[in-house]
């Protein structure tokens, strides 16, 4: 069935897609993870040549040879370096109140002084990494945190990449939670806070914001672009934490228990890297989770969010 959306390049609507192949799940356990891409569509690419910004894709009637065809060689999602929202929160949770101590719209917040040092650190990776394994395109959350990050790892490894913002990689809506910690939220809207723990984290949807669901509707439509748009390259995607664990639960085929358990056990760093290969038979590989060697190698300082800190991510 045609599936529409958007283009991250134009904006402009794609009105047919076409699934390629079929599906496959593996058990999930820790470490080495295997994804499956399930759609694909046409669209125009920024510095080539433009195709036909819609149109169904051939049936392929090698099903391997099509994913080998249409997935990057390399996705590496980063989250955006510590923001000003990160340490308001902190310091909010830390002293009991119910509200952070910003003055910042959600899209505006930037990076804290620190979150500015991890990104730089990221640069000087980025600069050490050699040609080959370098970026080749770059994609951002249009928020400032997220964006600020890639800037200034670009800036500092010396790339002179366009950075291709799209708004389906920001942050997860909040609605009236937004600006709360989790006292804040049981204060101010208990009914809420009874109706979030009896629904769960996953599928509970704040008023005016989103779930986690809604969040993953979002990066399958991205997904979708990437296989098409920048098959057989190297993309880096700058993000959100929310978001980076929607790629997972997508392209690894994890349930609700599966995803709120890594979540819960394992959050994710500032400036973290998490890394997907394709494999020989098209799929995209996890290797590498919430890794932050850049940053150990240059010796920044890693923050994160401690287990149940509340719904924000600022």
């Amino acid at each position: 069935m045609p599936y529409a959306g958007y283009s991250p390049i134009s904006c402009h609507p794609l009105v047919e897609r076409s699934p390629l192949g079929g599906e496959r799940r593996r058990k999930v356990t820790r470490g080495r993870v295997v994804g499956v891409w399930r759609r694909g569509i046409r669209g125009s690419r920024k510095g080539r040549p433009d195709q036909p910004a819609g149109g169904i894709v051939p049936e392929q009637t090698d099903s391997i040879a099509a994913g080998r065809r249409t997935a990057p060689r390399r996705l590496v999602l980063v989250r955006h370096g510590q923001s000003l929202g990160n340490v308001a929160d902190a310091e909010a949770r830390k002293a009991g109140h119910g509200r952070l101590a910003l003055d910042y719209r959600d899209a505006d917040t930037p990076l804290s002084d620190l979150g500015t040092e991890q990104a730089t650190a990221l640069g000087a990776h980025l600069a050490r990494l050699p040609e080959a394994h370098r970026p080749e395109v770059i994609l951002s959350s249009p928020y400032a945190r997220a964006r600020g990050t890639a800037e200034t790892a670009l800036r500092e490894a010396g790339l002179d990449h366009s950075l291709v913002l799209d708004e389906r990689l920001r942050e997860r809506d909040l609605g009236i939670f937004d600006g709360l910690t989790g006292d804040g939220i049981r204060a101010e809207h208990p009914e809420e806070a009874e109706r979030r723990t009896k629904v769960g984290k996953f599928y509970y949807r704040p008023p005016g914001g989103e779930s986690w669901c809604d969040v993953a509707l979002r990066v399958r439509s991205v997904l979708a672009d990437i296989r098409q748009e920048y098959a057989d390259e190297h993309v880096w995607i700058f993000s959100h934490q929310a978001v980076i664990m929607s790629f997972r639960l997508v392209l690894e085929g994890l349930d609700e228990e599966g995803i709120i358990t890594i979540d819960n056990e394992t959050p994710l760093p500032n400036c973290s890297m998490t890394s997907y290969d394709r494999a020989e038979d098209g799929s995209l590989e996890l290797v590498a989770y919430a890794e932050t060697a850049a940053l150990d190698d240059e010796g920044a300082q890693t923050t994160h969010e401690e287990p149940a800190a509340g719904e924000a991510d600022a």
